[in-house]
């Protein structure tokens, strides 16, 4: 029996929502044939999906691990359509995702100096969709931060880059040449919501800000909402009249890797990780020390 996709994704709108309703709403097609269609796929799979009663709509075991499996599975199908598309144009292209504060410049160049005939693009990432890009086919690779969901994925360390606190410049603290944590206990905390990247709850609060990226992140502290943390090469790119940047020796570094779909063979994929292996060391250094220390308070 094949797994019937656009069933597998009637499915997850209704799994996402638990109403009949509004999932048909959202998928533009008529409750009755929603039901329907719901109908046949748990027939297909010879297992109850949802329970239905007075109270609602809610997921059996058997729908909590299909949605669980269903997202990479239609992600993976995204991923097939998309590079189909592009080869149907003649075209060779990469698309290389980074986040924010990586200079993919050094590989890029690289890669192209060996692959002049493949068109590489770029386009920023999230902590929030970095994993999502790879596996649906936005990007073909990508510069991440760890932690990332690797379920799926070929992850590869390629260096480690140290953090700075981002306070605001007048703060009690702001213009030191560097602090420990422990200087910062109890100071609420805005967070990304990739918090392993963050440092433990337990000395700081949380300030009840999710920022998604750094421009997020250097609006809330300039406005004395909370402090922060980021790696050292974003404070590289992002600066703000209104925030200082503070070295934090003690905090353990961020850790910045290649990632790939563990499922897709590519030699080109594999010839940009070759590059970005041979020029990790120079990308690291575009967050070297030297390069913002013109003071702590950058603005």
């Amino acid at each position: 029996m094949d797994l019937d996709l656009r069933k597998l994704r009637y499915f997850v709108a209704v799994a996402d929502r638990l109403h009949f309703g509004r999932a048909a709403d959202a998928l533009h097609i008529a409750q009755p044939v929603l039901s329907r269609q719901i109908r046949a796929l748990e027939q297909d799979l010879g297992a109850s999906l949802f329970t239905r009663d007075r109270h609602g709509v809610a997921l059996t075991d058997a729908g909590r691990q299909l949605l669980a499996d269903a997202g990479p599975l239609l992600a993976s199908a995204d991923a097939v359509r998309r590079r189909v598309t592009v080869a149907a144009r003649g075209s060779r292209r990469l698309m290389v995702g980074f986040r924010a504060g990586i200079a993919v410049t050094p590989a890029v160049r690289l890669f192209a100096d060996r692959h002049p005939d493949v068109l590489v693009d770029v386009q920023r990432i999230e902590w929030d969709d970095q994993a999502a890009m790879l596996l649906d086919g936005r990007i073909d690779v990508g510069y991440v931060r760890l932690p990332i969901d690797e379920a799926g994925l070929r992850v590869t360390p390629l260096y480690t880059e140290p953090r700075v606190a981002v306070l605001p410049a007048g703060h009690r603290l702001a213009g030191r040449e560097r602090i420990a944590q422990a200087d910062l206990a109890g100071e609420p905390l805005v967070w990304h919501a990739d918090v392993g990247t963050q440092p433990t709850r337990r000395p700081h609060p949380n300030a009840g800000y999710l920022v998604r990226g750094v421009d997020e992140t250097l609006e809330h502290v300039a406005a004395g909402r909370g402090i922060s943390f980021l790696a050292r090469s974003a404070t590289v790119f992002y600066s703000h009249p209104e925030v200082s940047y503070v070295p934090v020796p003690d905090l353990a570094p961020e850790q910045v890797c290649l990632a790939a779909t563990e499922s897709r063979t590519s030699p080109l994929v594999d010839a940009f990780l070759t590059a970005a292996q041979a020029t990790a060391d120079i990308t690291a250094e575009c967050g070297n020390y030297e390069m913002w220390q013109r003071g702590s308070d950058v603005g």
